[in-house]
């Protein structure tokens, strides 16, 4: 899978990229990333990428010329576009498995300041993706966010292809249930008796009831805040 970054500020992202799974991955050329600076395609002397919107309001909008150049400089027939908005389709579990089974070649667009022209929207992005209600500063995190959990569900992208399919989410729409490892007793916390028990049938129906109860108090929680918000 190959992933082009299309960012104001590229650098953001080396860190990541040199740093555990990820960075096994590029090793193993599981993963591609090709890392764009939008600055790159600016003319004039300043390279300015950004400018008031029409119709005035507060903060900035990146100039629809250099982000088109950007776009055309990696894209393929084959490409696939996505923008992070907080419009966008929220990121799931599923999500990322059908991007990674769908798609060998993504381009991401990172947003920055009050966000992109909106006629690069309707020339070049094929979805919107939002990683939460929340609004970020740019669409960095969320171009990372998105490459970790995509990268999962590509196969050699992790070491243990069962966890992926056994993790949050993926268990019938259910959290996991609470782990463990040793010791066995920590600050006065003993590990469960029935993981300890080496009864495979027990163990299963714990977990179950575990991971029941977990997605229990979220959903709870989330009715919660729900109701204070309004």
């Amino acid at each position: 899978m190959k992933v082009s970054i299309i960012s104001l500020f590229p650098n953001f992202f080396t860190s990541m990229l040199e740093t555990s799974m990820i960075r096994r991955a590029i090793e193993k050329k599981v993963l591609e990333v090709e890392l764009v600076n939008v600055r790159d395609f600016a003319e004039g002397k300043h390279k300015v990428v950004d400018d008031t919107p029409f119709g005035g309001g507060p903060g900035m909008l990146l100039k629809p010329e250099p982000l088109s150049l950007a776009i055309e400089s990696v894209k393929k027939d084959h490409s696939h576009v996505i923008y992070f908005s907080p419009g966008g389709e929220l990121l799931h579990a599923k999500k990322c498995e059908s991007l990674a089974k769908s798609y060998d070649h993504m381009i991401l667009i990172c947003g920055h300041y009050e966000g992109i022209d909106q006629r690069i929207i309707d020339l070049y992005v094929d979805e919107e993706i939002s990683i939460g209600d929340y609004v970020l500063t740019s669409g960095m995190l969320p171009a990372l966010v998105l490459l970790d959990g995509t990268l999962r569900f590509v196969e050699g992208g992790v070491g243990n292809k069962e966890s992926v399919y056994g993790d949050t989410f993926h268990i019938e729409g259910e959290f996991k249930a609470p782990e463990y490892t040793r010791p066995r007793e920590f600050k006065g916390i003993e590990v469960p008796k029935v993981l300890q028990s080496g009864n495979h049938e027990e163990i299963a129906l714990w977990r179950k009831r575990a991971a029941r109860e977990r997605a229990k108090k979220r959903e709870q929680k989330n009715t919660e805040e729900a109701v204070c918000i309004r």
